[in-house]
């Protein structure tokens, strides 16, 4: 009997902040938004179909230029 292959896990980045603060997001080659908090994050992968519970300590996620709570020159999220 022939097992399945797992699918291929997405490679999920949340690059460098930018000078404003926000930090783009991709995975793969595919640019998914821009956040400019760890909720929007989330809010951007679960539009892409990928649904990470924990966005902050998934091993999906790669954070570049700083963790989930570094958004420097962004001192409040809308609404929170």
């Amino acid at each position: 009997m022939a097992t399945a292959h797992p699918p291929e896990r997405p490679h999920i980045v949340v690059h460098s902040p930018a000078l404003d603060g926000s930090r783009r997001v991709t995975s793969g080659e595919e640019t998914l938004g821009v956040a400019s908090h760890v909720d929007d994050v989330a809010e951007l992968l679960r539009l892409a179909d990928l649904y990470v519970t924990d966005v902050e300590d998934s091993d999906l996620v790669e954070w570049q230029g700083g963790g989930p709570e570094d958004w420097p020159g962004l001192h409040e999220h809308p609404g929170g």
